[in-house]
């Protein structure tokens, strides 16, 4: 129990980075996902184009060669950041890209007909969004953008590949100074992992039910 406690004690700190981490990426996801998304929806196709090429891009190549990119080759071009920007940049541009799909679908999945009242209720192409579109779009997005949230403090652990002290940096450096650490190690990352993911997970739920309530079941 000394061994976990001790090991526990070294990681704290460390996860206090990785929900900094997290919340800051999270953020620039979330923006990312709605510029990208209601881009894919324009109604200028140069604007379409740009998006869809930066949503096939980043969804089809590895999130760790696109850390590196940004962390070690950018350098090279002048372009240079820190380790955290790095790994916050990288894991918003894949996540982002991710995310951009479930804005899209949701928002195509709302009815026409409901883009035809607002057009004759004489609404702006701003205010159909606004008021009509994205409320209903919304709900239909939460499920994913839960998902994906998840899958956001996943990938937060490759930020140890570019030198940052997450949770599982700081694991790593406690499981090679002692090889009899390897299993506690472990497994404390999978529970504090899993104690970041909880809250998460209730928010999701929450505002699912929230966002359901006087919605008529078919």
């Amino acid at each position: 129990m000394n061994v976990y406690l001790d090991i526990l004690n070294k990681l704290l700190p460390a996860g206090w980075m990785t929900i900094k981490i997290l919340v800051t990426a999270a953020v620039l996801t979330y923006l990312i996902a709605f510029i990208a998304g209601l881009g894919r929806v324009s109604q200028f196709s140069s604007i379409r184009t740009l998006t869809m090429l930066y949503v096939e891009l980043f969804r089809g190549t590895s999130l760790l060669v696109q850390m590196f990119w940004i962390f070690f080759a950018l350098p090279a071009f002048g372009v240079e950041f820190s380790a955290f920007w790095a790994g916050v940049l990288a894991l918003s541009l894949n996540y982002g890209a991710y995310a951009s799909e479930v804005v899209r679908g949701a928002i195509l999945a709302i009815p026409k007909t409901q883009t035809e009242a607002s057009i004759a209720l004489n609404m702006t192409r701003w205010q159909r969004l606004k008021l009509v579109i994205l409320p209903q779009a919304f709900r239909i997005m939460l499920p994913g953008l839960g998902n994906n949230s998840i899958e956001l403090l996943k990938g937060t652990s490759l930020v140890s590949l570019i030198t940052l002290g997450d949770l599982t940096y700081r694991g790593l450096i406690i499981q090679n100074t002692n090889l009899s650490y390897t299993v506690p190690v472990f497994i404390l990352l999978l529970i504090l992992y899993f104690i970041i993911a909880l809250p998460l997970i209730i928010i999701v739920r929450r505002l699912e039910a929230r966002a359901s309530k006087g919605v008529a079941k078919a």
